[in-house]
C-alpha cells in the first residue's frame, strides 16, 4: 500500500498521469469494501459493488481536490465519502416524483418497514447534523458505515489512536441511533 502514498505524492506534484495508477493498487480493497456495503442493501439493486467502485474512483480522480490527498488514509476517507454521495444521489433520484416518487410494490409482510433509500437519505441527513456538532465523529461514522473500515485502519488513516476512534465510534453510533429514532 505504500505505492499508493507515492502515487498520491506524484499527483500532488502535478503528474496527472499518476491519477490513473492507484486504481490497480487499491481496486481489490475498494471492491471488497463496496461489496460489504452493497451486501447491506436489499436484493434487486441496480447498482452493484463493481459499479460503485468505478463511479467512486472516477469521482475521486476527477475531483478538484484530488491533488490534495495526504496519503493512503486520506484516499480511503475520500473513497468512503464518494461512495456515500453516490448512494445518496441514487436514493434521491429514485425518490423523485418523476420516477414514481418512491412508489413500489411491496409484499404485505414488508408493510411499515422503511425502504433502503429512505434509510440512506435519513442517515445522510443525520451524518450532516452530526458533522455540525462533531466533525471527527461524523467522519469516523462515515468511514465505518460506507466503507466498512476497521477501527485500526480508520485510526491510521486519520492519525488518531485506536482508543480515540473507538470512543468516537461509540459516541457516533449512540448519537445517530437517537437522531434516527422515529
Amino acid at each position: 500500500m505504500c505505492d499508493v502514498t507515492a502515487i498520491v505524492s506524484a499527483i500532488q506534484k502535478g503528474d496527472r498521469a499518476a491519477a490513473e495508477k492507484p486504481l490497480p493498487l487499491v481496486y481489490d480493497e475498494l471492491r471488497k469494501l463496496a461489496a460489504q456495503r452493497m451486501a447491506q442493501e436489499r436484493p434487486g439493486q441496480t447498482l452493484n459493488a463493481t459499479a460503485l467502485v468505478h463511479e467512486a474512483y472516477l469521482r475521486l480522480v476527477k475531483a478538484p481536490d484530488a491533488e490534495k490527498w495526504d496519503g493512503r488514509g486520506h484516499f480511503f476517507a475520500a473513497a468512503a465519502e464518494a461512495m456515500r454521495r453516490i448512494l445518496v444521489e441514487k436514493a434521491r433520484h429514485k425518490k423523485r416524483l418523476k420516477h414514481g416518487g418512491g412508489r413500489q410494490r411491496v409484499p404485505v409482510d414488508d408493510v411499515g418497514e422503511p425502504d433502503e433509500d429512505s434509510r440512506v437519505l435519513a442517515l445522510d441527513d443525520a451524518l450532516t447534523r452530526l458533522a455540525a456538532e462533531d466533525r471527527e465523529a461524523a467522519q469516523i461514522a462515515n468511514m465505518h458505515h460506507f466503507c466498512g473500515l476497521s477501527h485500526e485502519f480508520v485510526a491510521e488513516s486519520l492519525g488518531l489512536t485506536v482508543y480515540h476512534v473507538r470512543q468516537k465510534w461509540t459516541y457516533a453510533k449512540s448519537w445517530l441511533a437517537e437522531d434516527l429514532r422515529p
